[in-house]
C-alpha cells in the first residue's frame, strides 16, 4: 500500500493527458483498489478511449459547448468559471480495481488527467489499497 505524488506540466488551456502508464508503474499490490486523485479545482480525472486521440479533442470540444470558457454572465474574478464547472462534471478522482497486479481496464480504456485552466504545473496522487 502506497501513496505516490506525480507532478505534471500541462501545455494548453484545455488538455487531456494519458497517465495510464504512470499509474500502472505505481501498483505495488496484487489485489485491491487504486485511487487516482487530483487536488486542483480546475482539473479532473477521467477514463476514456485511449486508441484514437480524436476522442480527447472531441471531449474538449463537447464540454466547451456545454461550459464555454468565455461567457459574459460569469462573475468569478479569476475568469475560470468554466474550468471549475468542467472539473466538477469530470470529478477529481477515479477508483480502479487491481487484480493480479494489474489495473482492470477495458481494452480501449485509458486514464486521463484533464486540464481545464492551463497551462500550469499540476499534481495528482495514486493511492493503492490492498484487499
Amino acid at each position: 500500500m502506497s501513496l505516490v505524488k506525480h507532478e505534471i506540466k500541462t501545455e494548453r488551456r484545455q488538455q487531456l493527458i494519458n497517465i495510464t502508464e504512470m499509474v500502472e508503474k505505481d501498483l505495488d499490490i496484487k489485489e485491491g483498489i487504486c485511487v487516482v486523485y487530483t487536488v486542483h479545482t480546475t482539473c479532473g480525472i477521467s477514463v476514456n478511449e485511449n486508441a484514437d486521440p480524436a476522442v480527447c479533442n472531441d471531449m474538449i470540444y463537447g464540454y466547451e459547448k456545454v461550459f464555454p470558457t468565455n461567457d459574459d454572465f460569469y462573475h468569478h474574478a479569476e475568469g475560470n468559471s468554466a474550468a471549475h464547472m468542467k472539473s466538477s462534471a469530470f470529478g477529481c478522482n477515479q477508483t480502479f480495481i487491481v487484480h493480479e497486479g494489474k489495473l482492470v481496464l477495458g481494452i480501449w480504456q485509458g486514464i486521463y488527467f484533464c486540464e481545464f485552466d492551463g497551462p500550469r504545473h499540476r499534481s495528482f496522487y495514486v493511492k493503492t489499497i490492498e484487499g
